[in-house]
């Protein structure tokens, strides 16, 4: 697990072609990597991937074909930036909030408008995905956890501020740039809770009733 507050960033280093997918090498000087262990989970642009080789200023990771296919990682080249951020520790801050590191889908920013000292980000996601989203609810962007200011027919809104711009690659955004969605997990389990075969007594109305839509 993940909180959505990235610890760095780092650069590309290599992508090499292995057996059919990838082996990527990321450098990153933020972080002591030795101080980790292989085979830890490290969250690349909110990807969760395994560490396969640590060294003192970054790791190798494998990316399978099907992460490559599901996600903005397969359009990723030698020379990016990416965000970074370690697991969860028991004990640590959740000071975002809890993200799983499995991308639901591939989203696309829209709208890039400057707001006094931050950024309004207009985001487009696939409309299987929208109906998980909700204002002032969390969403995970490249592995950066974010309010929704806004929702509307194609998507959604977020507020960058200037630190959030700083320490990750948001600050790079433009029209066009295709991003990492995951949506909130309370949101997909209170689907999965009020469904069809549900036996709970948690309902859509039993939610209203005590504060919740």
């Amino acid at each position: 697990m993940f909180t959505g507050i990235i610890k760095t960033t780092g650069i590309i280093d290599r992508v090499r072609r292995m057996g059919g997918d990838v082996r990527m090498t990321v450098r990153s000087p933020g972080l002591d990597w030795q101080a980790f262990d292989i085979g830890e989970s490290i969250a690349v642009n909110g990807v969760c991937l395994t560490a396969v080789e640590l060294d003192a200023d970054g790791f190798v990771t494998d990316v399978s074909n099907e992460t490559l296919e599901v996600t903005a990682l397969g359009n990723i080249a030698e020379g990016d930036e990416v965000n970074l951020e370690p697991s969860l520790s028991l004990g640590e801050r959740l000071g975002g909030h809890l993200v799983s590191g499995h991308v639901d889908c591939v989203g696309a920013i829209s709208v890039r408008d400057v707001d006094a000292r931050s950024v309004r980000l207009g985001v487009t996601v696939p409309e299987a995905y929208r109906r998980y989203i909700a204002k002032k609810g969390s969403v995970c962007i490249d592995g950066v956890s974010l309010t929704v200011n806004a929702v509307y027919d194609e998507g959604f809104d977020v507020n960058i501020i200037p630190h959030t711009a700083d320490v990750t690659i948001i600050g790079g955004y433009r029209v066009g740039t295709t991003v990492n969605i995951e949506v909130d997990l309370v949101a997909r389990y209170l689907e999965r809770l009020i469904g069809a075969d549900n036996d709970s007594g948690i309902t859509r109305e039993f939610l209203k009733a005590h504060g919740y839509g």
